[in-house]
């Protein structure tokens, strides 16, 4: 574990390397002329209720720092779902955007533009890999993998067509006994190497290396979607580096758009992408010459500013914290876990009754803290990667004070039968069960 001085000295040296902002307050005159209470009345009776949200207000960001209506300030401890890792409204970020968007924003796919091309260039150069494929949402990027997948195990592999085989997350004895009934019918296997909402799941050490060592000897692809987990964010640019394990198809999504543009990638090798042929998959949006701009902004601001390592060494201090809060509440507390920044409480849901995570992220943001929950027990703690060490122990200091200050009063004030929220909200990745497709 990383000593209190080293870790201040590397913080230290990021600082100069980037020439840090400072944000300071919201700037006089900002705040926004709607009340936090009208828009929120708003949204629930002009909007489809599939999400639940935490009842504060975004009217401006910078860095880690929140602002609602009022001109009341939070810390950002969810970061969009992991979409803005370089901070909100990075000033290289919002340079690119505007110096693209008074040239060009779009020309489709039908003709080519002059940012895609370097785009490509810098993504598949980043990661090792010889093509990209263009998407726009996660979800997007998913579906172009699986896709792909089809068309590889079609062309290359000769396989029936229309099937799904599921098998639970982390058990490599039952990965290996369908591959070994069923590896000639499966084209590839779609996993996340740390799974986001189902709770900031971890697989066992050696997992992903038992996934590329069996996807290699049954000839299947191995899909890794990195959407939540990859750049910079688990401490590595690539969650599967943590087992230095290289997979056939990387999805990409979220913080690849810098927290401004939707942009997601698919990356494969020629023999996987050439498979798709023009006019078999498209997008009017994937690869727009402001989304490439924007893109290769935020790779260079993952690069430049070490987000990578600053993300590891940050979520080893703030699981430090964590764990010191569990061991005063061992009780509430079931289990604290993460990579980098990607971190989770999971609580005990029987002692906290009648109260669940959702209640709790509700007193965390009287606090000042802005966390969501995942499920009606799990808290889940994604802050943006440039976030501050005095904003990262606020985290842990707020969560301390609702269970040692709060709790006890939340639980008089909702009685056993209470409807508790709902915490899990739309998501294309729910579920701890993964899929092989075929």
């Amino acid at each position: 574990m990383a000593s209190k001085n080293s870790l201040h000295r590397f913080l230290t040296g990021v600082r100069r390397a980037r020439q840090i902002r400072s944000f300071g307050a919201l700037p006089e005159g900002s705040a926004s002329s709607e009340s936090s209470q009208h828009l929120i009345n708003l949204e629930n009776q002009c909007s489809a209720h599939n999400y639940h949200p935490i009842p504060v207000v975004f009217s401006q960001a910078k860095g880690s720092s929140i602002w609602d209506p009022e001109g009341n300030k939070y810390v950002d401890f969810l970061s969009a779902y992991s979409a803005v890792n370089q901070g909100h409204c990075h000033p290289k970020i919002m340079k690119a955007l505007v110096e693209q968007a008074q040239k060009l924003t779009l020309s489709s796919r039908a003709f080519y533009n002059d940012r895609f091309p370097v785009f490509a260039k810098c993504l598949t150069s980043m990661f090792g890999y010889d093509m990209v494929l263009p998407m726009n949402t996660g979800a997007e990027g998913v579906e172009t993998a699986l896709k792909l997948a089809r068309k590889w195990g079609y062309l290359k592999k000769k396989i029936p067509r229309d099937e799904a085989i599921k098998v639970d997350f982390g058990d490599q004895a039952a990965l290996e006994k369908i591959f070994k009934e069923k590896g000639d019918q499966i084209a590839g296997f779609l996993f996340e190497p740390i799974q986001g909402e189902a709770g900031v799941i971890i697989p066992p050490d050696g997992y992903l290396q038992a996934v590329r060592d069996l996807c290699s000897k049954y000839n299947i692809l191995m899909i890794a979607d990195e959407i939540q987990s990859g750049l910079a964010r688990s401490g590595r640019m690539l969650a599967c580096d943590w087992e230095n394990v290289r997979p056939d198809v990387v999805i990409l999504g979220k913080a690849l758009g810098g927290g401004v543009l939707p942009v997601s990638a698919v990356l494969a090798d020629k023999d996987v992408m050439l498979c798709i042929q023009p006019g078999e998959h498209g997008s009017t949006f994937g690869g727009n010459p402001l989304a490439s701009a924007i893109a290769i902004a935020s790779l260079d601001v993952i690069r430049d500013e070490r987000l990578a390592e600053r993300s590891a060494q940050l979520g080893e201090e703030l699981r430090e914290q964590l764990v010191k809060v569990q061991q005063q509440f061992p009780n509430l507390i079931k289990e604290v876990r993460g990579k980098g920044l990607f971190n989770a409480v999971e609580l005990n849901s029987k002692a906290l009754s009648p109260v669940t995570a959702y209640d709790i992220c509700l007193r965390l943001k009287e606090r000042g803290v802005l966390a969501k929950p995942t499920h009606d027990s799990i808290i889940r703690l994604t802050p943006p990667l440039s976030i501050s060490l005095d904003e990262l122990h606020e985290g842990s200091k707020a969560l301390q004070a609702v269970l040692e200050l709060d709790l006890s009063k939340m639980k008089k004030e909702k009685p056993d039968n209470a409807t508790s929220h709902a915490a899990g909200d739309a998501c294309d990745r729910c579920g701890r069960n993964l899929y092989a497709s075929s």
